[in-house]
């Protein structure tokens, strides 16, 4: 069950968002001012936030800009505040949404949804991949083997990926063309033959592509996965 923690000083505002929104199956924490919704962040943990700006003590601008120092934890700004300086503010602040009173309950609740669908997708996104003495930095586009850092092409970096995220299959010359250079390719598919062989030359003895005679290429000569991290 994700967690939200509402930051609201209207009680009855406060007391509309949390029956709604704990009737929609999310568990609800409640904060009144921005003191009270730092010292409740800080005790436990919430996968969003829906944030007043007017709120008492601290405003939820400086709540806000105190929670980015420590998390990326999802923001939804909650106000009456709706000009265009405040929105550009908020969102400055690397708020996800900011919503102006009034508001439509069902449209908050499908807000909410979508970014919390939107930081799971985020936090699920690989960061690298190993397969035995290989590592794939899938950000930096960085390969190493033993330790010792590959110097690959983008392109020969991306049919390694492609290959060892479908560890197992046949990929044609066609599949990696079409999902690496994203159109259909009427050049010589001979191109990805030249890419395979660079690459081979750059891994030396840790080469793990299989060639399957006038089909195309797959890493599987052991019944070993790689790790996404």
């Amino acid at each position: 069950m994700s967690k939200i923690l509402i930051v609201e000083d209207d009680l009855s505002i406060q007391a509309l968002l949390h029956d709604f929104i704990q009737e929609a199956g999310y568990g609800v924490v409640l904060a009144s001012d921005g003191v009270e919704a730092l010292a409740k962040y800080s005790e436990q943990s919430f996968d969003l936030i829906l944030l007043d700006i007017m709120l008492p003590k601290i405003d939820g601008f400086g709540v806000c800009e105190v929670i980015r120092q420590k998390s990326d934890v999802p923001v939804i700004m909650l106000t009456a505040l709706d000009d265009e300086g405040n929105q550009l503010r908020g969102l400055d602040l690397q708020a996800d949404d900011y919503i102006t009173k009034p508001f439509s309950m069902p449209v908050l609740l499908r807000k909410i949804a979508a970014v919390l669908r939107r930081s799971s997708k985020l936090k699920c996104v690989p960061q690298t991949m190993n397969y035995k003495d290989l590592t794939l930095d899938l950000e930096g586009y960085k390969v190493y083997v033993k330790g010792e850092r590959i110097d690959l092409t983008p392109r020969e970096f991306e049919i390694l990926r492609e290959l060892l995220i479908h560890k197992g299959r046949i990929l044609t010359r066609q599949n990696l063309l079409q999902t690496l250079w994203k159109y259909e390719f009427f050049g010589e598919e001979r191109i990805v033959d030249t890419h395979i062989k660079n690459l081979r030359k750059k891994l030396g003895a840790a080469d793990y592509i299989e060639t399957i005679r006038g089909v195309g290429y797959r890493i599987d000569k052991e019944d070993e996965k790689p790790v996404i991290c």
